[in-house]
């Protein structure tokens, strides 16, 4: 099985949602799988200068800051299309996602790749037969509340991109109480059986 650990949070050092997902990572890993990880801290791109909608410019009308993301767009959907299982670690900032993990989903979604339109014109998702697990923190902001914009948009891209098995793991309201919410986050773990 391949994992694919991916980590948002922009802080490196004492990140609750980093440590969680280590957590669940060394909770569902088993020794012959293999992991595949990425810190969208360490070189997330974000999309801009394109000529078209749906990261859409021929070759030859690429400029160096074009080629770089496509280059690492090319390398996010290889990494989702090889990976088995997905955990996602992110902190809600500002009722919302992280600027890099927006900017994850932007390179990652690609006609004919991640997605497709069908003759009606709706969307199709094509990574399909995948589990994703959501580990999202935050200090304030209760999930699924209507202040909490990141869980249920990243619920959508994931879907969008064929990935229906969702599972959600969170240590919300941390400011309230810490110990408790670290506390229910790793009973959530616990559960966690693939």
């Amino acid at each position: 099985m391949k994992i694919y650990q991916i980590d948002s949070s922009a802080r490196k050092e004492g990140s609750t949602s980093r440590a969680l997902a280590k957590k669940l990572l060394n909770k569902i890993k088993k020794p012959e799988d293999e992991v595949i990880y990425r810190d969208l801290n360490d070189e997330m791109v974000f999309v801009s200068g394109l000529t078209e909608s749906g990261m859409n410019i021929d070759e030859k009308d690429q400029n160096e800051n074009h080629k770089k993301m496509f280059k690492l767009s090319d390398q996010l959907v290889k990494e989702l299309k090889e990976s088995d299982v997905i955990i996602i670690s992110a902190p809600i900032y500002n009722y919302g996602p992280p600027a890099t993990l927006k900017a994850w989903s932007d390179l990652a979604a690609r006609v004919g790749e991640t997605f497709r339109f069908k003759p009606n014109g709706r969307r199709e998702g094509l990574l399909k037969n995948k589990i994703a697990y959501l580990v999202i923190t935050s200090g304030g902001t209760k999930l699924n509340s209507n202040e909490d914009f990141l869980t249920p948009w990243l619920k959508f891209i994931l879907n969008f991109f064929g990935i229906d098995k969702v599972e959600v793991i969170s240590a919300d309201q941390m400011a309230l109480d810490y110990e408790k919410s670290i506390r229910e986050a790793e009973a959530q773990i616990a559960k966690v059986n693939l």
